[in-house]
Parts: C-alpha cells; sequence; structure tokens
C-alpha cells in the first residue's frame, strides 16, 4: 500500500506537502518523514510534532534529556481539540524493554504514526523520551504514550534514572499500562520483564494515593504454549514481585488488587505471521473502544483530571518527578483544578469586561437611569458563569466552586458601582419627584404634614420596586443604605421646606403684628396722658391674642413638637413686647420734641385749641405753668414702660424736682431725687428716660422754650405801649399850661409873621412837603415794628420818596393850562392842595393804592 504524508509546519499551522513518502507498511516511514521536516522546518526541535495524511498527528510530550514540550503539547491539544472532552478521554502508556516492537505495536494497534524501528540498519534505540499522540477512530478520546524502551544500550548503566521517572509519569497520568513483554521471558527467573516490573511496583509506592491503574501484558510473538498456561505462571512471577518489593507501612498488608487491575493478552509474531498479528490487534482494539465505560478496560479509574487541565497536569507531574520528590496525587489533583480553574476563570472575567453587552449596558446607566439594568445584568452574568461551570465542570468541586465563588465575586466587584450609580439614578429620581409633588400639592393648599406624609409613602413605595428591578439574582445586594439616604434627603426638603414656611409664616404675623402696634402705639405715646399705658397694655393683649390664636391653629398642620411650638408662639409674643418696646424707645428718644409740640400747643392756643390772640389782659404766668406742666406730664409718662400692673411715682417725683418753685429755696444740702441713672423700685429693663437724663432733658427744654415766652412777654408789653400811645395820640390839643406857654414865648415871632406875609407862604410850603412826606413814607406803619426797624425802612425810602415829589412837582408845573376857566386861577389850585393836605386819610388810601 502506498501513502503520501504530508507534514505540518507549526510556524504557519497550514498543511504542507513536502515529501511523498514511499514503502511497505509503516516501517521507517516516520523516522525518514522526522529527518525531512527537520531540513525543512528549524522549529521542529522546539515543538517535535508530527501528523500524517489520515491526520494522524503525534508529539514528543518529553525529549531524551527530561525536557517537557510546553509549546508542543498545547498545539497538540489544540489540534486534537482535546479541551472539549471534559472527562470523556482515557490515557494509554506502553512500557516494555527497547526495541520489543513498542512503537510497532501502538501504530497498528491505535493507528498512531510513532517512528519505528528500521530492521535492517540494525537494533537500536528509536524512541527518545516520551511521545504522545492521539488513536484514530476509537471512542471516547484515547491518548497514547509510547515511552523509551528500558535496558537500552545507549543510555548504558545510568538508564535507571530516567526509567524510574518515566514509569512513575506514566503511572500518575495513565489509565492503561501495556507491558509489553517476549513470550520466551516467562518463567525466567532474570528475564528483562522482571527489572521493568520491580520499576514500576517501586515507583508505584511514591504515590500516596495511587489512581487503580489497569495493567495489560501484551506477550509478544507467542508460541504454541497455550494462552491459558502462561498466564498463571505470569500472574505468579508478577505476585512474587509485588510481595518482593518494599513497601511502607501504610501498604505492607496491601493486596496487589487494590493497585491494579492485571489484564494479560498474547499476540503472534509480527514479522513472520503479520496477517494473523493484525487479526489479533484488530480484536485487541475493540476493548479500547468505550474503555472508560463500567466494565471497561479503564473503569475502575479515580481522579481523573479533565481533558483541559491535561498539559498543565503532565507538566506539573513531571516536574515532581524530576525534583524527585513523592507525588502526592490527591493534592496535585486539587493543584492542577486551582490553577485551571483559576485560568478559566480570568479568561471569562476578561471576556465579561470586552463584553459588548455590558459595555453597552455600562454606557446607558453613565447616560441615566435603566429600567431593565438588573434583568440585563442578571442575563450577562448567568452567561459569563455558565462558560465557565461548562468548561470547569470535571475539576475538583471543591476547587471549582472556590474559584467560581472568586469569579461571582470579582464579576460582582466589577458591576457594583453600575449597580450604586444605577441606585443613586433611582434616588435622585425620586428625590426630585417627592420636591415636584410636594410643592405642588403646598400650592394647591394641602396640609404640609399630611403632603408630606402621603408623598414620601408613594416615592419610598416606587423606589424599592426600582429598586426591585435593578437587583441581579447573583448579588444580594443591600439597598438599605441607598433607601435610608433617600429617607435623610427627603426628610432634610422637608426640614428646610418647613423651616422656610414657618419662617414666611412667622414674619407674615410679625407683620401683621408690627401692623396692629406700631403705629397705634406712636399715635398713644404722642399725646400722652394718665391713660395712654393702659390704653396700650389692651391694645397690647389683644392684637396678641387675636396673633397667637392664628398662629398656633396655623402651626398645627405642620406636625412639629409640642416644645417647639410652645417656643415659636413664645417667640412671637415676645416679638409683639418688642415692638411695643422698640416703639416706646423710638418714642422716648424723640420726646424732648414731643415736649416742645405739647407746650408750643398749649402756649400758643387756648381752650377751644382756637389761636390765642394777645390782648394784654392774659395771665402770661399761668400759661406758661400750665404748659409746661403738659409738657412734663408727656416726659413722665415716657420715663418707664408700664405694661404691667405696676405703680410708680415718677410724675411726682418730676413735678417736685422741677416745677415746684420752693425746689430752689431748699437747702443745698439736700438730695437731688433726680441724680441718679435708676428708678427707685423699677428694673432698668422698664425705664426708658433714666432720672438724670429726664433733667436733662427739662433742662434743655426750658431752654428751648424760654424764647417762645420772652416774645409772648415782649408782644404784650408792645401791646400795652401801642395801647398808651394811642390814648395819647386820640388827645391832639396841647395841655393848656403849654398854650399858655406858646402864646408868651411865641410872641415875638407871631408879629414877625405878621410883618412878614411871606415867611407865611414858605412856612405853609414847607407844611405841605413834610404832610407828603408823611403820608408817603407811611412814617406810624414803618415804626409798628419797633423804632429801629422803622428808622432803617425810612432811611432807605427817604431820598427815592424826595426823588419822586420832586418830579411829580415838575411834571406838573410844565403841563400847559386847560380850557377850564377855573384852573387859569392860582387861589383854585392852591386851595386844592390845601384840602389834599387836609385829609391825609384819603391821601393814604391813595398812596397805598397806587
Amino acid at each position: 500500500m502506498k501513502r503520501l504524508y504530508p507534514l505540518l509546519d507549526l510556524n504557519s499551522n497550514e498543511g504542507v506537502q513536502v515529501s511523498g513518502i514511499w514503502g511497505r507498511g509503516s516501517k521507517g516511514r516516520s523516522a525518514f518523514a522526522k529527518h525531512v521536516y527537520k531540513n525543512i522546518s528549524p522549529d521542529f526541535e522546539a515543538h517535535c510534532f508530527l501528523e500524517d495524511s489520515e491526520g494522524n498527528c503525534s508529539v514528543q510530550l518529553i525529549d531524551g534529556d527530561g525536557t517537557y514540550n510546553v509549546s508542543g503539547i498545547d498545539h497538540f491539544i489544540k489540534e486534537v481539540k482535546l479541551g472539549e472532552c471534559g472527562l470523556s478521554y482515557a490515557v494509554v502508556s506502553i512500557m516494555g524493554p527497547q526495541s520489543s516492537g513498542k512503537s510497532t505495536l501502538l501504530n497498528n494497534l491505535f493507528g498512531t504514526n510513532f517512528m519505528e524501528m528500521d530492521a535492517f540498519k540494525g537494533r537500536s534505540q528509536t524512541t527518545k523520551g516520551i511521545w504522545l499522540a492521539r488513536c484514530a477512530g476509537i471512542e471516547p478520546c484515547t491518548l497514547v504514550m509510547d515511552l523509551e524502551g528500558t535496558d537500552g544500550r545507549e543510555r548504558g548503566e545510568d538508564d535507571t534514572a530516567f526509567e524510574k521517572q518515566s514509569a512513575l509519569f506514566a503511572l500518575a497520568i495513565s489509565d492503561i499500562v501495556l507491558i509489553n513483554m517476549w513470550c520466551h521471558d516467562i518463567g525466567r527467573e532474570q528475564a528483562a520483564n522482571k527489572p521493568l516490573l520491580k520499576t514500576v511496583f517501586q515507583v508505584m509506592m511514591r504515590l500516596f494515593s495511587p489512581r487503580k491503574t489497569t495493567m495489560l501484558f501484551v506477550i509478544r510473538d507467542k508460541t504454541r504454549t497455550p494462552l491459558e498456561n502462561l498466564e498463571p505462571v505470569l500472574r505468579e512471577d508478577i505476585q512474587k514481585i509485588w510481595d518482593s518489593v518494599p513497601k511502607p507501612e501504610a501498604h505492607k498488608e496491601t493486596p496487589m488488587s487494590d493497585f491494579f487491575n492485571v489484564e494479560v493478552v498474547a499476540l503472534s509474531s509480527y514479522e513472520e505471521k503479520e496477517e494473523q498479528f493484525k487479526e489479533q490487534v484488530a480484536s485487541l482494539r475493540q476493548r479500547f473502544m468505550h474503555s472508560i465505560a463500567p466494565g471497561g478496560l479503564a473503569g475502575d479509574r479515580r481522579g481523573v483530571i479533565p481533558a483541559s487541565g491535561f498539559a498543565f497536569s503532565a507538566d506539573q507531574i513531571w516536574r515532581v518527578i524530576k525534583e524527585n520528590k513523592d507525588l502526592d496525587l490527591p493534592a496535585h489533583k486539587v493543584m492542577v483544578a486551582t490553577v485551571r480553574c483559576e485560568e478559566i476563570s480570568n479568561e471569562k472575567f476578561a471576556h465579561f469586561i470586552t463584553n459588548e453587552d455590558w459595555r453597552k449596558l455600562d454606557e446607558e446607566v453613565q447616560a441615566g437611569p435603566v429600567s431593565s439594568f438588573g434583568k440585563r445584568l442578571t442575563s450577562i452574568l448567568g452567561s459569563c458563569l455558565s462558560e465557565y461551570d461548562g468548561e470547569a465542570t470535571f475539576f475538583d468541586e471543591g476547587v471549582r466552586s472556590s474559584k467560581r465563588h472568586q469569579l461571582e465575586e470579582k464579576l460582582l466587584q466589577l458591576v457594583n458601582p453600575a449597580f450604586q450609580d444605577v441606585l443613586g439614578h433611582i434616588r435622585w429620581g425620586m428625590l426630585e419627584k417627592f420636591k415636584a409633588s410636594f410643592d405642588k400639592a403646598l400650592e394647591i393648599g394641602e396640609g404640609f404634614s399630611s403632603a408630606s406624609t402621603t408623598w414620601l409613602k408613594a416615592c419610598m413605595d416606587q423606589f424599592d420596586e426600582e429598586c426591585a428591578g435593578a437587583i441581579i439574582e447573583q448579588a444580594n445586594w443591600d439597598t438599605t443604605k441607598v433607601r435610608e439616604k433617600l429617607v435623610r434627603d427627603i426628610e432634610a426638603h422637608v426640614s428646610s421646606v418647613r423651616t422656610s414656611k414657618l419662617s414666611e409664616l412667622t414674619t407674615q404675623y410679625e407683620t401683621k403684628l408690627h401692623t396692629a402696634l406700631s403705629e397705634p402705639v406712636e399715635a398713644l405715646l404722642e399725646g400722652a396722658n394718665d391713660q395712654t399705658w393702659m390704653t396700650v397694655k389692651k391694645l397690647h393683649g389683644r392684637e396678641t391674642e387675636t396673633a397667637v390664636s392664628g398662629f398656633s391653629s396655623a402651626l398645627a398642620a405642620f406636625d412639629i413638637e409640642e416644645e417647639t411650638r410652645e417656643k415659636m408662639v413664645k417667640s412671637l409674643q415676645e416679638y409683639s413686647r418688642g415692638v411695643i418696646e422698640s416703639k416706646a424707645k423710638e418714642e422716648a428718644g424723640r420726646v424732648l420734641m414731643r415736649m416742645k409740640d405739647r407746650f408750643a400747643t398749649i402756649f400758643s392756643n387756648d381752650g377751644d385749641s382756637m389761636p390765642r390772640v394777645w390782648t394784654g389782659n392774659e395771665d402770661l404766668r399761668a400759661i406758661t405753668k400750665a404748659a409746661r406742666s403738659a409738657s412734663l406730664k408727656l416726659l413722665s409718662v415716657m420715663a418707664v414702660m408700664r405694661l404691667g400692673d405696676e405703680t410708680d411715682n415718677i410724675e411726682k417725683t418730676l413735678s417736685v424736682a422741677l416745677l415746684d418753685s420752693t425746689t430752689s429755696k431748699k437747702s443745698i444740702t439736700a438730695s437731688d431725687p433726680l441724680a441718679s441713672s435708676t428708678w427707685d423700685d423699677i428694673p432698668s429693663s422698664r425705664t426708658l428716660i433714666t432720672p438724670v437724663h429726664c433733667k436733662s432733658i427739662w433742662r434743655q427744654f426750658k431752654t428751648e422754650t424760654e424764647y417762645t415766652v420772652t416774645q409772648a412777654i415782649s408782644a404784650q408789653a408792645w401791646l400795652l405801649y401801642s395801647q398808651e400811645a394811642n390814648k395819647r395820640g386820640s388827645n391832639w390839643l396841647p395841655p393848656p399850661w403849654a398854650i399858655f406857654a406858646l402864646i408868651i414865648l411865641g410872641f415875638n415871632e407871631f408879629m414877625t409873621l405878621l410883618r412878614n406875609p411871606l415867611y407865611l407862604g414858605v412856612l405853609f410850603v414847607g407844611f405841605l412837603l413834610l404832610k407828603a412826606l408823611w403820608t408817603q413814607l407811611d412814617i406810624p406803619g414803618e415804626f409798628r415794628n419797633g423804632a429801629l426797624p422803622g428808622i432803617i425802612s425810612i432811611s432807605a425810602k427817604f431820598v427815592p420818596t424826595v426823588m419822586n415829589l420832586v418830579k411829580n412837582l415838575a411834571a406838573q408845573g410844565e403841563a400847559p393850562p386847560t380850557a377850564n376857566p377855573e384852573n387859569r386861577r392860582p387861589s383854585n389850585n392852591t386851595s386844592s392842595n390845601a384840602s389834599s393836605s387836609d385829609n391825609p386819610t384819603e391821601h393814604k388810601s391813595a398812596s397805598k393804592t397806587d
């Protein structure tokens, strides 16, 4: 039969046909292919990987120097897709002397492509180290290991170390161990199989919890002796070897059946009876079908490593064997499970991070609230964990569960910020909804307490509902803290609004109180009398009671504590009193002005509130005293506040100290009742004006009202003087004695006038001029305001008046005579002027009119 073997270039993972290999059977084909491949691909030594035209591939798992081929086994597992097998795979290994036909048996039994010895070149070492291949056409997936032969010439006497290491390695990872031996060696004491069996049994003792392995003895080149006769001898030899092998204390009495299932099969010679050999091999091949099923060759296996962890497990087992340590298979199984589950966990975590569904969901969460967050994230996490479970399902349950829990925790830690963001969106949305609904409820007139309670419950119910939609099945996340924060935020907003509303309500009632008290109290204090403070007290009580009643009713809707409510009511009452105190202090600061106004009102008006007309008969002293007494009454009323039932003698004290005329007559050693900063029996909180300040105010008051009194006295004196002058002016004739004196003393002047009539005309003209000036200047009217003002006024008008008279006379002189014959007579003009001068009243009226 002719076959073409294409080889694989592992660098490119592409099949490359490098040569056609022809020959009978399979002898030498693999060796030649390897030689050709090494010349073509420099990476062959790194991978030591071969594949034939039927898809059968093999890899050198451990080279002759004991180096584990990590890259080669990884590539091999990917090619044969071992990781998908789970626990449905079996491992078969073969041991035996060098050049005993192990590779040939495996190639014929399992369809592998292990290198075989070329008999024409002589007997020599063909297989170096340990090679691994997958069987073709056998289910379940079966891996075959071809071990380097024992007792080889190439290694010499130092082969025992590698022999024991490879034997222990094969026992640790194999389910079925084929022991290849020649038929003619059975029954011999020093035959080649005994050192091999000793080696197998000795290394088995280094496994703390050895797996039960099927040991299939393959008797090669079977002779005429029936197998029924050969098998008992072989089993007896095996038992002797088992008994002779030193055992640890724990296994001194342990039978070999606890460690091995021993099976024996015989095959004819491959070279002499090839067809018969192939028939027997085909029959034996059927025993490897479904070998891991109960009753199969590997049906009793324990502690199987999942296929995805095979490469790592084999690597770690070889490392322990190389370090010459005892191999604890249960611990190794846990270690492999730990590493592989950790790798799977990390892989799934990395895949989750790059998962498009998760990234999209995370972006949506960053942008705003997501209604289906919990359902979507649960599905994404479930898919990731399901993938982990699918790949890690065959590993140690404790390790698998632990790593799954760790993966779940890492995933939850990764998605938790998004979950917190979702809760934050929900909390913020509920807070905004509460604010809007609560404010709207207050605007339409709903009670504060009922509105806050109703909408708090509604928002918290909706919050719980939306949080339930955000919870994922894989996590037991608690939303209590976020819920409590939302409650605190809502309560803070309610408190803020309550504070604002209470402040507005308090301001509203304070404004009402201020309006109701301020101006009335000011008016009452401005007209202070004995009943002023009693009236203020009644006004204060009435308005305060009304305000407190309305304020208390309004506070009932805010659901506040009784103690707080009482404090606010008390504060309103204090504000009411404070308005009166403030207004009283303000009026006390204007008391001097109020006193002067009252003094001026009483002093300048009569009992009918009409302006007083001074006739000269008024009792100015009594009027002044009455006005000052009224002003002092105002001062006494404003001195202290009297909102209670207290009584005092401030008015009497002020009257005695400031109005009593006998005060000035007292001894200078007598104490002054106003020389103090406090009133007797009156606390400073009620004092508006201190005694010493009252005395100062009174002194200033008297000083500033003194001018008014002086003016009144002056007016009264001027009136009396005017009345006396009028009396004297009405008697125009001089006394008789004056007339008699004028006649006697003026006799000479009178005779002179009679002798010279011209003097009489000059005197007459002078009289007329003086009369005109008297009338024009209105001398009596100018002197009504006093002598000095009259003189100044006349001096200012004298020259203009004289000039005016001269101009008038000149104008009359230049005027032409009229046709009236009476105007031609000078005597008539003169008499007209005279008559005008004789009637001063009419002239004065005309002048004023002009």
